[in-house]
């Protein structure tokens, strides 16, 4: 009696204890469900940052217009800098009052070309704007002093050496090369240039030679020629007839 009474109280007892395990199982589980989910969600937003880094700009035709927007402000400074009102075509341009064509230029009042003795303006001497004298010399011995005086308008040059013709000479005489002067002898209107003439040799070594009484001179390049008066008995001549250059002195045109 008393031992099965004893099976029939402990029934209960086991039945709660069973029910009090299936209880905390689930409550295990339901724990589990709900850190799974968390955990979960917590996954989730974690992925998130990492496509907003992968892809910062939004699609769609808002993107478009974001973008577009920066473009056309930095497009608006080109654009008025091309039409500013102080550009290159101001009044201060090349063309102004203060240009190359001022009154003050190469052409102007006080340019070289208006100066008579500028080189440009130089000519040269001609037997028109000429007069050239012989003289016999008693120093050095059988030579004569040719004097030229430039008659015209212009300064003019006397290029190399007169061309010497007397009366009845069959050649021009040739230049005593080393009396060329280290530039072009210049006469201004009335200057006088000089040329030395060695008549003949003296000792006889130039011939016979003969008496000429008159003498005509010209310039090289040039076939026109120039009377040159001599004294009144003429003056010896021979082989040895020689010239100098034209010189701007008379002790240069006689040594």
């Amino acid at each position: 009696m008393h031992a099965s009474v004893r099976r029939s109280d402990s029934r209960p007892r086991l039945l709660a204890a069973a029910m009090a395990a299936v209880a905390v199982a689930a409550l295990s589980l339901t724990a589990c469900g709900a850190d799974g989910k968390g955990e979960g969600a917590r996954q989730e937003g974690a992925a998130s940052p990492q496509a907003s880094v992968a892809d910062p700009q939004p699609s769609g035709p808002a993107q478009g217009a974001q973008q577009g927007a920066p473009g056309a402000q930095s497009a608006a400074p080109a654009a008025s800098t091309s039409h500013r009102p102080h550009g290159t075509g101001g009044t201060t341009g090349t063309g102004g009052t203060n240009g190359k064509g001022g009154t003050t230029g190469t052409g102007g009042k006080d340019g070289a070309s208006r100066d008579p003795y500028a080189p440009e303006n130089r000519v040269d001497c001609s037997t028109a704007d000429v007069e050239v004298v012989a003289t016999p010399v008693s120093r050095p011995l059988n030579h004569m002093l040719l004097t030229l005086t430039n008659k015209g308008s212009k300064m003019c040059d006397l290029k190399g050496y007169p061309v010497v013709k007397f009366e009845g000479a069959q050649s021009v005489p040739p230049v005593i090369e080393g009396s060329e002067p280290q530039a072009v002898t210049s006469l201004k209107p009335g200057a006088k240039g000089y040329a030395g003439v060695t008549l003949s040799s003296g000792e006889g070594s130039g011939g016979k030679g003969y008496t000429a009484q008159s003498l005509q001179i010209g310039f090289e390049g040039s076939n026109r020629m120039v009377d040159a008066a001599l004294q009144a008995k003429g003056v010896h001549v021979d082989n040895a007839l020689r010239v100098t250059y034209w010189v701007t002195s008379p002790g240069d045109a006689l040594n």
